[in-house]
C-alpha cells in the first residue's frame, strides 16, 4: 500500500484559496470587531468513564453566570464570553494581553446519555460537564409465563 502525506489544499481552486487567505487576515486585523469576537477558544479535554462521559474546558477568569450550557437535538452546547481585561492605554502605546470574546463548543450526545441529570462544576477555572450513562438492564435469561 502506498501512504502519501495529506495536503488539504491540493483540491482547493483558486478562489477558495483567496477565501481562505482573506478570512485568516481579517483574524489579525485589530480594527475588524468581528474577529476579535471569535479570537478567544478555549481547550476541551473529552474521556468517558465507566458511568458518565466528562468533558472539561478551561476557562480561567469567566464567571458562572457568563457561561450557558444548553441541550437541543442531541446536541451540547457550551457557550459564554470572556470579557475584556489587561487592558492598558497610555499615550505611546496600546497594549491588551488576553484573548478575549464569545465562544462557543458543541458536542453531540452519544446514544443512551440521561440528559435529564447532566451537571456541571467549575473549579480554578476549569468547567467540568458530567453527562451520565442511562443505566442498562442485563438481558439475563428469565422465565415468561404462559396465561
Amino acid at each position: 500500500m502506498l501512504v502519501t502525506r495529506y495536503n488539504p489544499y491540493n483540491d482547493m481552486d483558486i478562489r477558495k484559496g483567496f477565501e481562505l487567505l482573506h478570512s485568516l487576515m481579517n483574524q489579525f486585523d485589530p480594527a475588524t470587531e468581528e474577529s476579535n469576537l471569535v479570537s478567544f477558544v478555549p481547550a476541551v479535554n473529552t474521556r468517558e468513564g465507566e458511568d458518565a462521559y466528562y468533558i472539561e474546558i478551561d476557562l480561567p477568569g469567566i464567571k458562572k453566570e457568563d457561561i450557558e450550557i444548553t441541550t437541543e437535538d442531541n446536541t451540547l452546547t457550551i457557550s459564554g464570553e470572556r470579557k475584556y481585561k489587561d487592558e492598558v492605554k497610555e499615550e505611546d502605546y496600546y497594549k491588551v494581553e488576553s484573548r478575549y470574546g464569545k465562544f462557543s463548543r458543541s458536542f453531540t450526545l452519544p446514544e443512551k446519555v440521561d440528559v435529564a441529570n447532566i451537571h456541571a462544576e467549575s473549579k480554578d477555572g476549569v468547567l467540568e460537564v458530567v453527562i451520565p450513562k442511562l443505566k442498562e438492564e442485563e438481558n439475563k435469561p428469565r422465565k415468561i409465563e404462559i396465561k
